[in-house]
């Protein structure tokens, strides 16, 4: 295992720095040239210690939980992680269990859960990534979320937007996670969610920025982020940054250099820019936010075009190959023990 820097505060209390990434790797990163070289370096760079995937399949019949490992190992560096699809887990600390929650079905989504043990202290950590049909947030750029195919007109219609939205299975998702939390605290567990949830969040489609990014006036209080606020989880990024105008955190569509405009745009003349990518947790006294960045490249794709918006959002800029149409979410935690 890495070596962990522990400090003591003032109640001789021992903390340590606990790194949680968030990561969609696009099919394993087999889109991008040396994807999957450059998904291991990105966690090698960030020194992630927890890493919530989206899109692990398994090609080939290849377990890659296993090659990731191996892969790391080669470079000098140990982690854990068991076998499974759609979403993985990867730990530095041993995974005491792991067990498909939500498990995939007819590619309508999945949630991946392990109990890992950092140092004595058990983390109940899920890797989400929801399902991508009835992407209702497509609705109010004029945009099919199931075809992707252009609508005669936008949908602005609130009650409409949210119909379609639960016609999705994000809500069962959601719940089940939330239902199984719930239990985990009540074990004195910590618990932490990373996930592309495919839906944005309630905090980000506000009055201040209803006439930007193609929402059409549209202020929603979007399902499952505010189910989650409802039962006391954090959302990392909005927890640090509050302001969705000054921080509006988009992971997607990132703009990928290495990959054709036209795979990476699924409205093509809309801007389709959101946060779709997340971290949660649930607040406990041994765990306390430190800080939260967007890991991969400041550009994103709006309207078909490369686009640079100029926020004040605090990225880590990918090393060379971005592996990814997303960016990831990467979060600090000061973790007593």
């Amino acid at each position: 295992m890495s070596c962990c820097l522990i400090a003591f505060n003032c109640k001789n209390e021992r903390i340590i720095k606990l790194k949680v990434l968030q990561f969609n790797i696009w099919q394993e990163g087999t889109v991008v040239k040396n994807g999957f070289d450059a998904v291991v370096n990105e966690i090698i760079r960030t020194d992630a210690d927890l890493i919530a995937f989206s899109e692990v399949r398994n090609y080939n019949n290849i377990d890659f939980s296993k090659h990731i490992v191996e892969a790391l190992k080669d470079k000098g560096h140990t982690y854990y992680a068991q076998p499974s699809q759609d979403t993985g887990i990867l730990s530095k600390y041993p995974i005491i269990e792991q067990t498909a929650l939500y498990p995939v079905k007819n590619d309508h989504g999945s949630i991946t859960k392990a109990i890992i043990n950092v140092l004595g202290v058990e983390v109940a950590f899920y890797s989400g990534h929801l399902d991508y049909l009835n992407c209702a947030l497509y609705l109010p750029r004029g945009y099919d979320g199931s075809t992707w195919k252009k609508l005669d007109s936008v949908v602005t219609d609130v009650k409409l937007i949210q119909k379609n939205n639960l016609e999705s299975m994000r809500d069962e998702a959601i719940d089940t996670f939330i239902a199984d939390a719930e239990n985990e605290i009540k074990q004195g567990r910590l618990v932490i969610y990373g996930g592309d949830n495919n839906e944005p969040s309630h905090l980000d489609w506000i009055e201040a920025n209803k006439n930007l990014y193609d929402h059409n006036g549209v202020v929603i209080n979007w399902r499952n982020t505010a189910e989650l606020e409802k039962h006391g989880f954090k959302d990392a990024y909005r927890e640090i940054f509050p302001n969705p105008v000054t921080h509006p955190g988009f992971t997607y569509p990132a703009d990928n250099p290495l990959v054709p405009i036209n795979k990476l745009a699924w409205s093509p003349e809309a801007d389709d820019r959101d946060r779709i990518d997340f971290i949660f947790y649930y607040p406990d006294e041994k765990l306390q936010l430190i800080d939260t960045k967007i890991l991969g490249p400041k550009g994103d794709v709006s309207k078909n075009k490369r686009v640079l918006q100029p926020t004040e959002d605090i990225f880590i800029e990918p090393l060379n190959a971005w592996p990814t149409d997303h960016k990831a979410v990467l979060a600090s935690f000061a973790l007593k023990f």
